[in-house]
Formats: C-alpha cells, structure tokens, sequence
C-alpha cells in the first residue's frame, strides 16, 4: 500500500532542514562523519572504518534509489543559521501495510546538545504519524548510549521497555537494548 501522498525530499522547522539524501551529497556527508568519528564509532558499525569519499557517495546514491522507490528516507540535518550538515535521521524499515517506520539518528560534533537533532528527528516522527498516518514510529538505542535515549524522550518518544542481552554490541558482548515508540494520539 502506497503512503496517502508522497513522502517530501524536505521538511522544514524553526531551526533544522530535515533533506534526504541525495547524489551529490557525498562530501558534505564525509565531512560530517570524519569529524566526528570519535563519538559516533562507539555505536554506529558503518563508522567503525571510516568511510572514504567514494564509500560516502555511494551510499547517497543508493539512499536516494530507496528513497525514490519508497523503501527508505535516509536523512540529512542542515542548521538553518549556517547552512552546515549537523547530523542525520530518517525513516526506516518502511511497512506501507502496517504504516510502521523506524528512526535512527545521529548528531555532528560541535552540534550535540543544541536540540537541533531533537528538532529534526521530531519532525521526521511528526510527519510520519501526521502525514504518513503511521500506526508506529519506533527507534531501538543501546542502553549504555545515555545521550541517545535521551534524545529520544526529548522527542516524544516513550519508553517500552528494555531488552536483555537483546543483541551483540560492536565489540562482540551481549547488550540490552531500549525500545522506544511513538503512536498516534487516539
């Protein structure tokens, strides 16, 4: 089943661009991952080896494809002030009959702790019950991964619970995974 209209390559807040991905987009992509290497590799595995330009770019490419074929909404976040990729978002995982999207997230050196991933995600998770009539829009984050779940709470999402030994960290160890959700207001 189709979204009710299409999903828009750009939503707009007070103080984020919330873009999706794009060709093109691989250097300013790079950029923003390379200079933040040290606190996204602890818990992003397609970080753990940085990526190269080309690997940046290809990956735009093939987000964008999904993005066009309504498989996947790989984001971008610009900060309205000075035009700069602060981080990124989407929507994932995209269930058209169950009207389910995932979101994930990640935030920019240097613009952690603005509230502008916040505002961005919470645009993406707005959309997507508004816009989208999502049943569901849920995120999963490491339970050691403090700022992550705090994000989340700070977005809307709730809490529903926390699984145990849920799946293997990036080093190999059992952890516990949170699980967050947000659902239409009935």
């Amino acid at each position: 089943m189709m979204p009710p209209h299409p999903v828009p390559e750009t939503i707009e807040t007070d103080r984020v661009i919330v873009r999706t991905a794009m060709p093109g987009d691989g250097p300013i992509f790079n950029r923003a991952v390379l200079s933040s290497l040290p606190e996204l590799s602890p818990w992003l595995g397609w970080v753990r080896t940085p990526p190269s330009m080309e690997d940046s770019e290809a990956s735009c490419r093939r987000a964008y494809e999904k993005f066009l074929a309504l498989e996947d909404m790989m984001a971008f976040i610009f900060s309205k002030e000075d035009g700069e990729l602060i981080g990124g978002s989407g929507l994932h995982y995209m269930d058209w009959t169950l009207r389910c999207f995932e979101v994930g997230y990640w935030g920019r050196t240097g613009y952690v702790g603005k509230g502008l991933i916040t505002e961005g995600v919470r645009a993406l998770a707005d959309f997507a019950l508004d816009g989208l009539k999502a049943n569901r829009v849920f995120l999963t984050t490491d339970n050691a991964n403090m700022r992550s779940w705090r994000l989340a709470e700070r977005a809307g999402f709730e809490l529903e619970g926390i699984l145990r030994n849920e799946r293997l960290d990036l080093d190999g160890k059992p952890r516990d995974t949170r699980v967050y959700a947000r659902v239409p207001n009935r």
